[in-house]
């Protein structure tokens, strides 16, 4: 089982879209595909299709020891995939935790209670260095940064991947990066060219050579609870998701199941 978590510190590059849209790409490749929402946002929550406002269990309660993993996981019915859901709750989590033992650690124990169940988890955190972050990067055995071709890009990837450093020393010894992932592209933009090349140039190896572009059908399906593949599979946005899970899969060496039509 791999733990993916997604995440940057800096809000807005498309985290949320990538979880939604690489679970649901997984599992069209024959993948078993759990995604879990740490963000109080509850976005990824909503974009697979689930209503935040009637859940009896979620995250939070697994958080806070309330409920164990199996009352807690819903299915994706337009994604094909599991989901560890969030509400607003979700929020209080932090400020519940603070004197909590073993409070970084708790998502990390309630995974153990799947492994072997699913192929991939994936893992949306919030856009901060919270303790739901926290719990997130304890857990994971790697980390998939999105980020978009601007100006302030590369001094916040130098902030996380100092964080990142000091997690691997301190908390979990497994955890790498897994890649930096170019979100919300625009080809057109001479500024976005020329910090795609910057990354090239210092991170070639851990930069995937798939590009999400910027596409408007990628930014209306989160409204229709579906992921791109459901809403659109023959949009720009929902190829390169599929070409990033093929990428993604060939990394780790691992044959493609047939796509589930």
């Amino acid at each position: 089982m791999k733990i993916l978590a997604i995440a940057n510190q800096k809000g807005g590059v498309g985290k949320t879209t990538t979880a939604v849209n690489l679970a649901a790409s997984l599992a069209h490749l024959g993948k078993r595909v759990l995604l879990v929402d740490l963000d109080p946002q509850a976005n990824a929550t909503m974009g697979a299709g689930i209503d935040k406002t009637k859940l009896r269990h979620s995250v939070y309660s697994l958080l806070i020891g309330e409920s164990q993993m199996s009352q807690a996981v819903l299915n994706s019915e337009s994604g094909g995939f599991d989901v560890l859901p969030a509400s607003r709750d979700l929020a209080g989590a932090e400020v519940e935790l603070v004197d909590a033992d073993a409070r970084e650690t708790r998502l990390k124990v309630a995974l153990a209670q799947v492994a072997g169940q699913y192929d991939f988890v994936i893992l949306d955190c919030p856009p901060a260095l919270n303790l739901l972050t926290l719990n997130g990067l304890v857990a994971a055995d790697a980390v998939m940064i999105p980020m978009q071709c601007e100006y302030y890009a590369l001094e916040g990837l130098s902030d996380l991947v100092n964080t990142l450093k000091r997690i691997k020393q301190n908390l979990n010894r497994k955890i790498e990066i897994e890649g930096l992932l170019r979100t919300m592209f625009d080809p057109r933009s001479t500024l976005a060219q020329q910090v795609s090349d910057q990354l090239v140039k210092h991170f070639t190896s851990k930069l995937y050579h798939t590009v999400i572009p910027r596409n408007v059908r990628l930014a209306e399906a989160p409204s229709y609870g579906r992921p791109i593949l459901a809403y659109d599979k023959s949009s720009k946005g929902a190829q390169a998701y599929l070409a990033l899970a093929e990428e993604l899969l060939a990394r780790h060496g691992e044959q493609q199941a047939m796509p589930v039509m």
